[in-house]
């Protein structure tokens, strides 16, 4: 037998291995990688670093261990305080934000010629809801010379009410601009309601069922999915709330809506304890971790997918 020379292997050039779609795919990616790696992974890592530290970035960092932690638990009469006025303001803002939500996507969900700016409209809220412009507005609103005494004396009503000064007051004045700010779970609720086949509202009316129990027996199970996503997102947003405690009353009074990022921002730049700071944020991830690990562990009980029947 002859032998056969094998043809030798032209090397890819440049640009083919650019067009390869593994390698596209990468480079479409790299923006985000690089910016996630720079503005999110590497400066948590970092802050847990710093969390073991007496740090106030004016001199370098003093390893002390787990002093921190055992301060922010045992030795910080303000913490325990904060995190309750947190907890507080989650559990009342999230579900109130998400009934808002629901009741007006429903409202929404037939379309006509207006349902497209009534959208909008809807939605702008949670657009500019977080600016500090907004929060500046809403404290005028609720001064004792506000809008709002201003409306309560017009209908007959006390007009007096200092509804930045009393503690109980105080919060839910933040609690309803959170309630406000409902348009992206809207949106989110709107999606789900037009995924429900409507076959079954036929079925049911058929058998007689009322509006109410097509709620109760359709369109809540159905939405389940849809609910379980809306309420991690808002918990999450929940506990991040900074600039309503910040502008609006500063932590008034008496601490009363101090909210939890607030105070970790003052203990990290205005008391100059970095190191303390970085331990409030790992300690606040921690909740949060655990929170939504609660609820996606409980989601066989109450979550119902269309795919698993």
């Amino acid at each position: 037998m002859k032998n056969v020379q094998m043809a030798p292997k032209r090397k890819k050039s440049m640009v083919q291995i650019l067009n390869t779609p593994k390698v596209a795919g990468y480079i479409f990616i790299l923006p985000f990688i690089i910016g996630f790696l720079s503005f999110m992974a590497v400066p948590m890592i970092l802050s847990l670093g710093f969390s073991f530290t007496r740090y106030n970035i004016l001199k370098a960092p003093v390893f002390i261990g787990l002093e921190n932690y055992v301060t922010m638990f045992t030795a910080d009469p303000k913490f325990w305080k904060v995190f309750g006025v947190t907890m507080y303001y989650v559990l009342f803002s999230v579900p109130l934000r998400l009934i808002m939500a629901l009741i007006v996507a429903m409202l929404l969900v037939k379309s006509s010629r207006l349902s497209g700016f009534y959208r909008a409209v809807y939605y702008l809220p949670s657009i500019i809801g977080s600016s500090v412009a907004v929060a500046i507005l809403w404290k005028r609103m609720f001064a004792s010379d506000g809008v709002v005494n201003a409306l309560l004396g017009i209908v007959g009503l006390p007009s007096d009410i200092a509804w930045l000064g009393r503690p109980n007051t105080a919060m839910w004045t933040l609690i309803i601009l959170a309630v406000w700010q409902f348009g992206s779970s809207m949106l989110i609720f709107l999606s789900g309601l037009k995924q429900i086949p409507v076959s079954l509202y036929e079925a049911a009316t058929v058998d007689g069922a009322n509006g109410i129990q097509r709620f109760f027996k359709i369109t809540l199970p159905m939405l389940t999915p849809t609910i379980f996503f809306n309420l991690i997102n808002q918990l999450i947003n929940g506990f991040m709330a900074f600039t309503q405690s910040y502008i609006i009353t500063q932590g008034k009074p008496r601490d009363a809506t101090l909210f939890y990022t607030v105070y970790m921002y003052q203990n990290s730049f205005t008391y100059n304890k970095l190191g303390y700071g970085c331990a409030m944020a790992w300690f606040m991830v921690l909740v949060v971790g655990l929170i939504t690990l609660v609820l996606f562990k409980t989601q066989k009980k109450w979550v119902h997918y269309e795919s698993e029947g």
